[in-house]
């Protein structure tokens, strides 16, 4: 139940001035993006702004993904909560609108233990027959996935892969070592991406890929037709400008910086803001330097 390789965008969701969402430039940023050799679509993500888009808004955006991807990549709907009643119906809702595959953020705020997680993702597995990516953020959500939970997690069918955003490396090669062939990869941090393909990584859900999709793209690319030399020329060159993506809260500086090169983001929806003068002087030195601006 592998759902894809290489780049997937965790695609930003573009806002007009009233918060309302912008679906027309929505559709020009999907196709821009499979235009440019984007493996696969995450929609409703973290940096998607999720979190300020009520159910209804957050079902009718997935499934209006979907209808305009119309099968061409793989579309992934992020549906975490920390209630999990809450986030079985997201889920629910998510398939019926035909989203490919489920990206769940581990329970935030109220946390939760190890065996916890473990209930958490089987109840939502156990509510859907497509595949699910688990998403370790601790960063965000406090809470951290052990590999031996990981490894608990890959025994269940439809839970197929996880999006590594701890920072670890050393988790995720035990992550690697622990669990084989039993769960795909995927860095959730840009910055990591080559080290994570290294240890095995099916590819990279990518803020990054925003702005430079298809850079992200060819990385992977070559990557897995062993041109690790290709690859990491790229890696490193992008470098810094992922890292400068993250100089504040995502996705306040990728959000700035879609709005800088043209693309129609929009506003940032409250509490985000937005960013720093001088943090906005190092976003557009950095955009310039890539001929992006």
């Amino acid at each position: 139940m592998s759902i894809f390789t290489g780049s997937a965008v965790a695609i930003i969701t573009p806002f007009n001035n009233d918060g309302s969402i912008n679906y027309e430039e929505f559709k020009k940023m999907v196709n821009s993006q499979i235009d440019a050799k984007t493996d696969g679509i995450v929609v409703a993500g973290t940096t998607g702004e999720a979190s300020t888009i009520d159910d209804a808004e957050q079902i009718k955006l997935i499934k209006y993904c979907v209808d305009v991807v119309n099968k061409r990549v793989p579309v992934i709907a992020g549906t975490g909560s920390n209630d999990t009643n809450h986030a079985v119906e997201l889920a629910k809702e998510a398939e019926k609108a035909g989203a490919d595959a489920l990206l769940v953020v581990t329970p935030y705020y109220n946390k939760t233990t190890q065996k916890g997680i473990v209930k958490h993702y089987s109840a939502i597995a156990e509510s859907v027959n497509i595949p699910i990516v688990v998403y370790s953020v601790a960063g965000r959500t406090g809470l951290n996935i052990s590999p031996a939970t990981v490894k608990e997690l890959s025994k269940i069918k439809n839970i197929v892969a996880i999006k590594e955003a701890s920072g670890d490396l050393s988790q995720i090669a035990k992550i690697a070592e622990m669990c084989g062939d039993s769960i795909d990869i995927y860095s959730g941090n840009d910055d990591q991406t080559l080290p994570i393909l290294s240890l095995g990584g099916k590819g990279v859900i990518s803020v990054l890929a925003n702005v430079m999709p298809k850079e992200v793209h060819d990385m992977c690319e070559k990557f897995f037709a062993n041109d690790i030399d290709g690859a990491r020329k790229i890696f490193l060159s992008t470098l810094k400008l992922a890292n400068t993506l993250f100089i504040e809260t995502n996705p306040i500086p990728v959000k700035t910086a879609c709005n800088l090169m043209g693309i129609n983001a929009g506003i940032l929806k409250a509490p985000l803001y937005d960013m720093e003068p001088d943090n906005l002087e190092t976003l557009k030195a950095e955009l310039k330097k890539h001929n992006l601006i």
